[in-house]
């Protein structure tokens, strides 16, 4: 502390009370002596700011700490006779006037770079000539002085190289331009370590944190040559140096300065600006200066370890920790000149604390941490302490087992340690495991975790002992103590107190172990338990003592009650579908039978195929209609009514009659979708909706008429085309209570093949319809034979198409026109009957 503030903690003498002795003074008196005090406080004021300045610059002169500059300032005045104040004014009175540093070797100064347009010029400096000594230049040299002072009072709370550089950039930011700070530290192998930075990123400092010894590179010319660099021309400076910084462009001056630590000089200043142009001579003399205030800093990190505290505080803090209950103990930490934690002394410890060789409380403290444990050095508790120093959030480790051999004793305990930030150091606290403690612990945890407890009863000296968890497991008050072993079946339900009575009777009497189920009522409710018990026998065979554990199974025996209870029901609803499908099978078989071969329909060869899905056991609603009407013309039909099962399959039958016997009593198409969408609607099922293609072949006009209700569009083949007929207007079946249907007419041509079907031949899962319709395309162009007649086609198109397992109903109804259409239909004449008879059976 400087004497300045010493001397304003003085105590005012007392003054006298008035109006209690003789000599009582007078409020003029009393006023007097008050006005008296005041401008003795005011010297005293005016006192402490020149010793301030005065030690500021002594400070920048001699690079000494604040300490040493009010030591030495007495010390000249206690030599010279003279007080306090007059040496501070003579020590700043005799300063000489700023001059620059020696340019040597330097390239000549050029004139500022001028502002970008639109920013404003830069602020006004002195001119580059030497100051003259006059009142005008030493009044500069005192506000540097001042400005010192106030850097090294800072630097002196500082505790890192890191943290130096940000105090002097908040310093050096306003008065010398600066923008960022780095400090690099020379290290024993020769290489430039990046000690302490501000203003530049995470970036910048890892990519330069590391320096090799490199000629060119400004922090090692100057650590050789013990002179500051001031590189205040981009151009020329990148050529001659190696320049830091990503890109160099964005610091466009920059100096480096040496900075004195023991009498060398291992650190080096660099101050970088993105102000272009040559340092003014105050700002070189405040840089020059504020780099001698860091040596002296950097000193006292080195000495740190060697430096004890204060012990009137140490005492008190020791005082207070040995009133703490509990192992704990206060940590400082011990670093390097560049800020890294190389050890912790304990400064105080508590009574309980005690260390693996033995020491406790007070004897603990002075010690290093790697003295007394130095396996923990690069450990996680040692990582964790470090990153509670950086962050300020309290430590806890996990449970860890700590071994150190002390004089060939291998010395073993097992820790939870917890550390908290105090003040600059850190607080440690930690607990130590009783290897029985964890034991116990660990038992505890196995029987709550597993639901069971254990029980042990010594036949010979009727000991009894009972787990918390046995309690718990059986239902019975731990006041009302454990049973004896003959008494456990009371606990069970009456039909199972026999087979756990004959068990236990076989262990007492003849030593045979038993895992027996039973179960017991509880205010829960009924638990279902297992016992697992066995003896330990004399050497004569007696059995001496019994150990077991109970479980509670409930939870599981539930889980299989209700497992076996899902099966149950699963297989009754896996019968009840699979008859539905069986029926429904029977009644599809019954309504749609399937042609053996192709049948030949007003002159066109006609063939049908209907596979039901193999994904699901329920049987769909498609089918088909291919039957020769009474005026001798072809009607084709084919639907799919949505769902599955019964429901699907009638009324599949109900559409397909109905619609062949509107058609065959002359209804045109679009009236018979009309209808068959009304009787859909009302219908048992209102909800059902169903697709349908209705086509009529007139034979003499070779004239394909068709209407469609939602259902995919027929594909023509004719020669080398291959294409979707576009559909004419219609809604689904059931959508609507009002639709509109129109038709659409083909003229077949001889050779001509047309594809009625289904959505469950092109519809996959996960892949949208006009995918499966292109699909069909390609199908049917590599699969056509071409001859209009030819035998076998439709089974290679259905086995290229359905690959994988299909989950619908798929219904194929595969038209051709002969080459010979004529002949064909010329030669139909007597056979006409049949051909219509055997339509009608395939029919249904």
């Amino acid at each position: 502390m400087c004497d300045a503030h010493r001397v304003t903690s003085k105590s005012v003498p007392p003054m006298d009370d008035p109006g209690t002795g003789a000599d009582s003074a007078t409020p003029a008196q009393v006023v007097a002596r008050q006005r008296a005090e005041l401008e003795r406080l005011r010297d005293l004021a005016a006192t402490s700011a020149v010793l301030e300045r005065a030690k500021g610059a002594l400070m920048a002169l001699t690079g000494c700490t604040p300490d040493a500059a009010d030591q030495e300032l007495r010390r000249r005045a206690a030599d010279s006779g003279r007080t306090l104040l007059e040496q501070c004014r003579l020590m700043l009175g005799s300063l000489p006037p700023p001059q620059e540093p020696s340019l040597q070797g330097l390239p000549p100064r050029q004139p500022p770079s001028p502002a970008p347009p639109g920013t404003a010029p830069p602020p006004r400096t002195t001119p580059a000539t030497p100051l003259p000594s006059s009142p005008a230049g030493a009044s500069e040299m005192a506000e540097v002085a001042e400005v010192l002072s106030e850097i090294g009072r800072d630097l002196v709370h500082v505790r890192s190289a890191h943290e130096l550089a940000a105090r002097l950039l908040d310093h050096l930011a306003p008065r010398a331009r600066a923008d960022a700070v780095l400090l690099y530290e020379r290290r024993a192998e020769g290489a430039l370590e990046l000690a302490g930075h501000a203003g530049i990123d995470a970036r910048f400092a890892a990519r330069w944190r590391q320096v090799p010894p490199l000629a060119g590179v400004p922090a090692f010319d100057v650590l050789t040559a013990g002179e500051p660099l001031w590189l205040e021309d981009l151009a020329a400076d990148r050529i001659r140096h190696v320049l830091v910084g990503d890109p160099p462009e964005r610091w466009p001056s920059r100096v480096w300065l040496p900075v004195p630590a023991g009498g060398t000089a291992r650190f080096a200043l660099g101050v970088l600006r993105r102000y272009g142009g040559p340092f003014e001579p105050h700002e070189r003399q405040l840089l020059v200066a504020a780099a001698r205030l860091c040596a002296g800093r950097l000193r006292v990190f080195d000495t740190v370890r060697e430096e004890p505290g204060d012990p009137g505080v140490t005492e008190t803090v020791q005082a207070v920790f040995d009133a703490l209950p509990g192992a704990a103990v206060l940590l400082t930490p011990l670093r390097t000149a560049a800020g890294e934690v190389t050890d912790y002394r304990i400064d105080a410890a508590t009574p309980q604390a005690v260390d693996v060789s033995g020491r406790t409380g007070r004897d603990m403290v002075g010690r290093l941490i790697l003295e007394s444990y130095p396996s923990v050095a690069g450990e996680p508790l040692w990582r964790g302490y470090l990153e509670t120093l950086e962050s300020g959030v309290p430590f806890e480790s996990e449970t860890f087992a700590y071994r150190e051999t002390v004089d060939e004793a291998a010395l073993t305990g097992t820790f939870s340690v917890r550390a908290a930030p105090l003040g600059g150091g850190l607080l440690v606290s930690w607990v130590r495991h009783d290897p029985l403690e964890r034991q116990e612990q660990r038992l505890a945890d196995v029987q709550r975790l597993g639901n069971l407890g254990w029980a042990n009863w010594n036949l010979l000296t009727q000991e009894i002992s009972w787990s918390a968890q046995a309690y718990a497991v059986l239902g019975r008050d731990p006041e009302q103590g454990p049973l004896e072993l003959e008494k456990l079946p009371r606990l069970a339900l009456p039909q199972d107190a026999d087979p756990l009575t004959a068990a236990i009777a076989g262990l007492i009497h003849r030593g045979r172990p038993f895992d027996v189920p039973f179960r017991v009522e509880t205010p829960a409710g009924v638990r279902h338990l297992r016992l697992v018990a066995e003896a330990v026998s004399e050497p004569d065979g007696t059995p001496a003592e019994v150990h077991s554990f109970v479980q509670d199974l409930t939870a599981q025996r539930s889980a299989e009650l209700a497992l076996v209870k899902s099966e149950r029901t699963m297989s009754v609803q896996r019968g009840v579908l699979q008859a539905e499908r069986a029926l429904a099978a029977r009644l599809q078989h019954a309504l749609l039978p399937l042609p053996s071969k192709p049948v030949q329909l007003a002159g066109l060869r006609v063939e049908v195929a209907y596979l039901p899905a193999q994904a699901g056991i329920h049987v769909g609603g498609d089918w088909f209609s291919a039957v020769e009407l009474p005026d001798y013309d072809a009607l084709f039909v084919v639907g799919d009514v949505a769902g599955h099962g019964i429901d699907a399959v009638a009324t599949m039958a109900q559409l397909r009659f109905t619609a062949k016997g509107m058609v065959s009593t002359g209804t045109s198409l679009t009236v018979a979708l009309a209808r068959l969408n009304h009787l859909l609607l009302h219908s048992r099922d209102s909800r059902m909706t169903a697709t349908m293609i209705m086509a009529r072949y007139d034979p003499d006009r070779h004239l394909l008429a068709w209407a469609q209700a939602g259902h995919p569009p027929p594909l023509l083949v004719r020669g080398d085309e291959v294409r979707y007929l576009d559909r004419p207007g219609g809604l689904l079946l059931g959508a609507s209570s009002d639709p509109y249907y129109e038709s659409a007419e083909l003229r077949l041509r001889p050779g001509d093949r047309l594809l009625l079907y289904t959505d469950g031949l092109v519809e996959r899962p996960g892949e949208g319809l006009d995918a499966g319709l292109d699909r069909l395309v390609r199908a049917v162009r590599a699969h056509d034979d071409g001859d209009g007649g030819g035998s076998g086609s439709l089974e290679a198109l259905l086995a290229a198409m359905l690959v994988d397992e299909w989950r619908d109903d798929v219904c194929v109804v595969d038209i051709r026109v002969p080459e010979q259409l004529a002949e064909a239909a010329d030669g139909e004449g007597a056979g006409a009957v049949d051909a219509a008879g055997a339509g009608e059976n395939q029919d249904g």
